[in-house]
């Protein structure tokens, strides 16, 4: 199978070039055959050079379609960029293999091909985020390592985590999707947003409060988003200041809030999002998911790339 792996910044600007090297260099040592797009390094006020010039780019790892498209990292502009994407170029390279992996600002990228296109992509690690952390730091996580080399050698069949009690014998197959919250709220009644019933949808956040958390929640219940699918898994939600306003009010209290407007089960402690563990997930695939006590197992079989859909699941 073919390994090589473009690094390209299509949202956010990378402040330094550090950072980017380490990971090139950290993917390599790994068996993958690294490029950098000529543009990885642009600049234009926050973002990776201007709209056209990360459009261009986007489109021009499309069209060269390596194995492996991994942004450099997220921050915010795939918004900029979804109305003039050429969604059908994005499809014929996954058609010839590449996945385009990344988080954050990337969900804008996920839902969208899926929403165009149906074309699976991957939730997983940014370049300078997980793979380019120094020492100092905290270096790479092996979990996150480990998970994105296997699903990238199309061995990762499933994963799984401890969810909370009382979902005991859950079962459900549906397409899995989803990402940051915020972006994908705000894409919510665009062209872009993927029509998915009966899937399970699994979201993570950073910097946001839970009241902001639980308020994207109720928009996406209010909209009939969350009624309409057969599960909900919250990731990681990092990085919030508590307020003296708060008083008792937590993120388990929003999402008790939810959990009780909301006909769809709400699991939480998917290892996902802004946090250095996470698992590598395919967007717009069918999952089974089955939880076993406090155990919750999402399965999806080899290979999803090639469009094979049914699978022989191992029960882990």
């Amino acid at each position: 199978m073919s390994n090589t792996l473009t690094l390209f910044t299509p949202a956010g600007v990378l402040a330094q070039a550090q950072p980017l090297k380490r990971a090139a260099k950290r993917l390599a040592k790994l068996g993958f055959e690294v490029s950098i797009d000529a543009d990885a390094l642009a600049k234009h006020q926050r973002f990776a050079g201007d709209d056209a010039t990360r459009l261009a780019a986007l489109h021009r790892v499309a069209k060269a379609a390596p194995s492996i498209a991994m942004a450099s990292r997220g921050g915010y502009g795939m918004t900029r960029l979804l109305d003039a994407i050429d969604w059908k170029l994005l499809a014929h390279s996954v058609e010839h293999g590449t996945r385009w992996v990344g988080h954050s600002d990337l969900t804008a990228l996920h839902l969208g091909l899926l929403a165009h296109t149906k074309s699976p992509s991957w939730a997983g690690p940014l370049a300078c985020y997980d793979f380019g952390r120094s020492a100092e730091e905290g270096g790479v996580d092996d979990v996150t390592q480990d998970c994105f080399v296997e699903a990238m050698d199309g061995l990762l069949e499933a994963v799984g985590f401890r969810c909370e009690a009382g979902h005991d014998g859950f079962e459900a197959r549906g397409v899995l999707w989803g990402g940051n919250l915020c972006v994908l709220s705000s894409m919510l009644g665009t062209p872009h947003f993927p029509k998915v019933k009966g899937g399970i949808l699994f979201l993570e956040d950073v910097n946001e409060h839970p009241y902001r958390v639980e308020r994207m929640l109720l928009q996406l219940q209010q909209a009939g988003v969350l009624d309409a699918q057969k599960a909900i898994i919250l990731g990681e939600f990092s990085d919030w200041k508590k307020s003296p306003l708060d008083r008792g009010y937590t993120l388990k209290t929003a999402i008790e809030a939810v959990r009780a407007r909301s006909k769809t089960p709400i699991f939480t402690g998917l290892p996902f999002g802004h946090v250095p563990t996470k698992v590598s997930l395919p967007v717009g695939v069918k999952v089974d998911m089955l939880v076993q006590g406090r155990e919750a197992l999402l399965a999806w079989g080899g290979d999803q790339h090639q469009g094979h859909q049914h699978h022989e699941h191992h029960h882990h």
